[in-house]
């Protein structure tokens, strides 16, 4: 059978579409045949450096198969988005709270609640517009800061709630879009995100010399990778 990038499939061969996924994905950079678990997507993406690699690499996953369904089984839960849930914002927590009537969600108490009006998905959803308005107006400003420092002019930017990625930049059009998720995290990984996306603008890969911009405006990036990599899943299960 020939396998495709991007395409998903059950871990147990003979699956009736229930239980862990694999999807699908060719590396050219990739040396070798691997597997990791995107805790985010609840996935386990399989890497080959070719389309033709990608036959073993899927055999090689499914021996891998109690490995894989331990390492999903135990990601983070999805956590509502109602009364008494503590977020954090800006990796600080934030206590949820009803308010009367049908009112936006607004922070109050210095910043260490969010009241908000509406029941059940409409309180739920008042609550992350608040969260996306937070996040398009801190990574305004920080992707602003990146630009001006590499004398780069403005990019549009937009905001979504991806799975897989946690921003995306096309330089051809000058658009950077990130997940307003990462508006969860403390400041230095928002930050690291906002360099990350705004040095694509000088090397569309992830080449030495794109790392040494990232380097450039923020230091080392290593921990707030890092970051992302430990306690991405846990604010991708906000709300979901």
């Amino acid at each position: 059978m020939a396998y495709r990038n991007g395409q998903r499939l059950p871990l147990d061969e003979g699956g009736a579409g229930v239980g862990p996924v694999l999807r699908l994905s060719v590396n050219p950079r990739a040396r070798r045949l691997s597997v990791r678990i995107d805790a985010r997507a609840g996935e386990a993406v399989v890497i080959a450096p070719s389309e033709r690699g990608l036959t073993q690499a899927v055999a090689f996953a499914r021996t891998k198969a109690v490995w894989i369904s331990e390492r999903l089984a135990v990601r983070p839960k999805g956590r509502p988005l109602e009364p008494g849930q503590v977020i954090s914002l800006r990796g600080r927590p934030v206590r949820l709270e009803a308010a009367p009537g049908a009112v936006a969600a607004r922070l109050v108490e210095e910043g260490t609640v969010i009241r908000s009006g509406g029941e059940d998905d409409a309180y739920a959803r008042r609550v992350e517009n608040l969260l996306k308005r937070e996040a398009r107006d801190t990574l305004v400003e920080r992707t602003g800061h990146h630009l001006r420092t590499l004398g780069q002019g403005p990019v549009k930017v937009s905001i979504a709630d991806t799975r897989s990625r946690w921003g995306s930049c096309s330089p051809h059009n000058r658009t950077i879009r990130y997940s307003w998720r990462v508006i969860m995290a403390p400041p230095p990984v928002i930050d690291y995100l906002a360099a990350h996306e705004v040095a694509h603008l000088v090397h569309a890969d992830h080449s030495p010399a794109y790392w040494s911009v990232v380097e450039r405006l923020v230091g080392d990036h290593r921990p707030w990778r890092k970051w992302l990599k430990d306690h991405g899943g846990a604010l991708h299960a906000v709300g979901r």
